[in-house]
């Protein structure tokens, strides 16, 4: 499996994510954190909760919409959907008890110096480092 080293893409990819973090703080004083954008749309009656679906609307149709307008993206999933489903599940279950989601702990969590998200960061990151070396090298995928 080769994985390919896009910098320029993937800097610009980020700053986008901080300019919108960056907005949702300065102009709500709220975290970009999915799981409790997702968390406050299950409340009754939230006040919150238009910007949470715009924001959450957002995310799922910006890459409908730039792919239809011809945009490649690099994802390609060597599994089937079922497996992609339960995946989502064990990440969802992750999230209920590391309190949070990688979006929210690693971008607006460690630009605010959370100790909390910076404990969380690291776990998601040698965790993701393991799980790539042992699936690459121990597995030979």
């Amino acid at each position: 499996m080769i994985t390919e080293f896009t910098p320029l893409a993937s800097l610009f990819g980020g700053v986008l994510i901080g300019f919108g973090a960056l907005i949702l703080m300065v102009f709500n004083g709220r975290i970009a954190g999915m799981t409790g954008m997702l968390n406050g749309m299950l409340e009754p009656r939230n006040p919150d909760s238009p910007w949470r679906l715009a924001f959450l609307a957002g995310a799922i149709v910006a890459p409908l919409l730039a792919t239809l307008l011809g945009a490649e993206f690099a994802f390609v999933s060597p599994t089937n959907g079922a497996l992609l489903a339960l995946g989502g599940v064990i990440v969802g279950i992750g999230v209920t008890y590391g309190s949070g989601c990688t979006s929210g702990h690693g971008v607006c969590g460690m630009a605010r110096l959370s100790p909390r998200s910076l404990v969380a960061t690291l776990t998601f990151m040698v965790t993701t480092f393991a799980t790539v070396t042992l699936i690459r090298h121990g597995f030979g995928g």
